[in-house]
């Protein structure tokens, strides 16, 4: 997009490198923090009304709570280690195909995004939001790729993005107003970046399939254009170039397999 390409070119010598890789290692840090001291994240999570008290660190700090739950009954500790190595994984693959400028400007539109909601509706889901629309993003750019969850179970990032969003979309609707406010705000800069993207795609698919309708009637056209058909299995000299055709008595068209036998007068 042209506004990215013209902020890239004035302030790209400020880029972070390795942003994601740098998030993942604090998140990590502190993890092992919070096991010395159980309150720790509270010390880091977005939360509006301390904010307004002077703590303005938690407008980034958020991002380095680690996700340490799981569906599964794992460690807290594996959980941080996979949610670590995710991280840094996803890093390397959004930066490889976007570059360090545009990955960094995707995550602090993303974390305005979340600030914006969380002042208006609450902040309790900031940091799950976060990485769910880094996780888009990366499916955008390799949605083909295949990776081992929990290095179990082989599935491709396309699919595990569609189930991802199938789970957001159920609970938005019964879900809090933050949580309904979070979503829509990193939808909000998923679609800033990529909503042309993905307008102009459905528009070529659009276009493909209508192509491609209009072959395939094009082609029913010229198969019913021939010169011989059987009236019994209705090959024709297209479908069947080795077949011979004759006119029985009855009037009708038939190859010689299923020509009728001419019947024999009674005496």
């Amino acid at each position: 997009m042209k506004w990215i390409d013209r902020a890239e070119a004035r302030f790209g010598h400020l880029a972070i490198t390795r942003l994601l890789h740098g998030i993942a290692l604090l998140c990590a840090l502190s993890y092992i923090l919070s096991l010395a001291n159980p309150g720790f994240f509270s010390l880091l999570e977005l939360n509006p009304a301390l904010v307004m008290e002077g703590q303005v660190w938690r407008l980034v700090t958020y991002v380095l709570v680690p996700q340490i739950f799981s569906s599964l009954p794992f460690p807290e500790w594996l959980n941080a280690a996979f949610f670590v190595l995710f991280m840094m994984w996803m890093g390397n693959g959004l930066e490889e195909a976007w570059g360090a400028f545009r990955l960094n400007l995707f995550c602090l539109v993303t974390m305005l995004g979340i600030t914006i909601a969380a002042f208006l509706f609450g902040a309790g889901y900031a940091q799950y939001m976060f990485v769910q629309v880094l996780f888009f993003a990366f499916a955008r750019f390799h949605p083909d790729l295949q990776i081992h969850l929990y290095f179990i179970l082989p599935v491709k990032v396309k699919w595990m993005a569609w189930f991802d969003a199938a789970i957001l979309a159920f609970q938005f609707t019964f879900q809090s107003n933050s949580f309904r406010a979070a979503l829509l705000a990193v939808l909000g800069s998923y679609f800033l970046f990529f909503g042309r993207e993905i307008w102009h795609d459905l528009r070529h698919r659009k276009t493909v399939a209508a192509r491609r309708q209009r072959f395939e009637q094009a082609t029913a056209v010229a198969d019913d254009d021939t010169l011989h058909r059987c009236q019994v299995c209705g090959q024709t000299e297209i479908t069947g170039p080795e077949l011979e055709f004759r006119v029985a008595r009855d009037g009708h068209e038939y190859c010689t397999g299923h020509l009728p036998k001419p019947t024999t007068a009674a005496p």
